[in-house]
């Protein structure tokens, strides 16, 4: 018979005591129903063994034999998948007080992956420090410093920033608005010459049409679109449209979304909708209602003041309304859906933290506005995982032999609700199990009244 650190004596009971730092020889989850993530069918009554960060068996319970000194984790009706990618998120410097919130936040919400999309040097330290497992958190794709109008001087000085941030190590480039024509122009040159992707706004100056022509990477926020959807005679840039555009809504021409859509297929750009940060701001919830929701415990009292302010100010600005919100939420969802179904590629992400978006918590509420707009539970989750897989080359997303284990374990099914993302049992991060217990202790120092 095999030598376990932990026995399973009964269906159900959750094995989760063992600390993570004991670093068990192999983990084993048992009797799970795997959603690989690979297509939607579910696998059920399967034994996943995890050795070494990897996924080395995937089985039938009964034939799959279990390694010695393994930990056990019953996934008798539980759902496995591949961890959550936040594929636009904010991670505070390495010196911040800030950061743990951040990071433990978002791994108790099931991100094993976070594509930070304002870097700075101290990330690059950070980023091996997160994948040796030297600090609690995701893995972490990072962005340079941004580039806007403000820190690029020129086009030379342009070329001369995507030099000096492809050399340092960054992942790929963060474009911010501010930058002329030309200054986008060289920034993008020097990017294709060094195979740097860059990513994020389109400066209003360049345009959605020629940002598709010039090899954005992802567009960020649906930033750009909404302008490319007024009436033709009107001001190039649309005029002042407030956040995101939401002041144009009710001049769209919204017969432009297929092509718009289309276009965006073709030129292989994908798109990261941060869907709840548009939709938290203008919503039709006000301000004060908005800041009870029970995630915002895991904020500080002065963070959710700024968020409360920062919602009262789109309330009262001059020319918006609840109603002009519902139409510019409306008109995301049909762009996203139209996204979807052209195939331009979709990626999940919420912009966390920002107003009202707290870390990991608001990728559950992107999964749904996802649903909301049109697409299925799978295709959702897929945004999330396996379409982060193709997008980044990465070798997590999908659970298989051979694969990262970075993976999330659920306590019912999401492909039936997407919702259950959030009934959250437990996280494999590199191959190290935390259980929702241990997620509930680390958040608990960030718990605005400690437990």
């Amino acid at each position: 018979m095999l030598r376990l650190i932990v026995i399973v004596v009964s269906i159900g009971l959750s094995v989760t005591a063992l600390a993570a730092s004991a670093a068990p020889a192999a983990t084993a989850f048992i009797n799970v129903n795997v959603i690989t993530m690979t297509d939607e069918h579910i696998i059920a009554g399967q034994t996943v063994i995890v050795e070494n960060g990897l996924i080395t068996q995937l089985g039938p319970v009964d034939s799959t034999p279990l390694p010695e000194d393994c930990l056990i984790v019953d996934g008798t009706d539980r759902y496995l998948l591949p961890g959550l990618a936040e594929m636009h998120g904010h991670i505070p410097g390495a010196a911040s007080p800030e950061l743990g919130r951040v990071l433990t936040l978002l791994v108790a919400n099931g991100v094993t992956t976070v594509r930070g999309m304002l870097g700075q040097p101290s990330h690059l330290a950070l980023r091996a420090d997160l994948l040796q497992g030297h600090v609690f958190g995701p893995r972490l794709i990072t962005s340079g410093p941004s580039l806007n109008g403000d820190s690029v001087n020129g086009a030379a000085d342009g070329a001369a920033k995507v030099e000096a941030q492809h050399a340092a190590g960054y992942d790929f480039l963060k474009i911010h608005p501010g930058l002329d024509a030309s200054e986008f122009a060289a920034i993008a040159m020097a990017a294709k010459k060094l195979g740097m992707p860059f990513a994020g706004h389109v400066p209003e100056a360049v345009g959605l049409e020629n940002a598709l022509a010039a090899g954005f990477t992802t567009i960020d926020h649906l930033d750009g679109y909404l302008v490319a959807m007024m009436p033709a005679n009107s001001d190039a840039s649309g005029g002042y449209g407030g956040f995101f555009d939401v002041l144009l809504a009710e001049q769209l021409q919204q017969s432009k979304i297929t092509t718009l859509a289309a276009q965006t297929a073709a030129a292989g750009t994908w798109n990261v909708p941060t869907e709840a940060l548009f939709e938290h701001r203008v919503t039709a919830l006000t301000a004060v209602e908005m800041s009870r929701r029970p995630e915002m415990q895991y904020m500080t009292a002065a963070t959710v003041r700024e968020w409360t302010n920062a919602k009262q100010r789109q309330e009262n600005e001059r020319g918006f309304n609840p109603a002009l919100g519902e139409t510019a939420i409306r008109i995301r969802r049909q762009l996203i859906k139209a996204l979807h179904d052209a195939g331009a590629g979709l990626l999940l992400g919420s912009d966390a933290p920002q107003v009202f978006n707290v870390p990991g918590f608001s990728l559950h509420d992107e999964l749904q506005y996802l649903v909301d707009a049109g697409l299925s539970p799978y295709a959702a989750l897929a945004t999330g995982t396996s379409a982060v897989t193709r997008f980044l080359g990465s070798n997590t997303g999908v659970i298989a032999v051979g694969r990262d284990a970075d993976l999330l374990l659920l306590d019912a099914n999401p492909l039936e609700n997407i919702s259950s993302t959030r009934r959250i049992h437990g996280v494999m991060l590199r191959g190290l199990w935390h259980s929702s217990q241990d997620l509930q202790k680390r958040m608990r120092p960030y718990h605005a009244n400690g437990d």
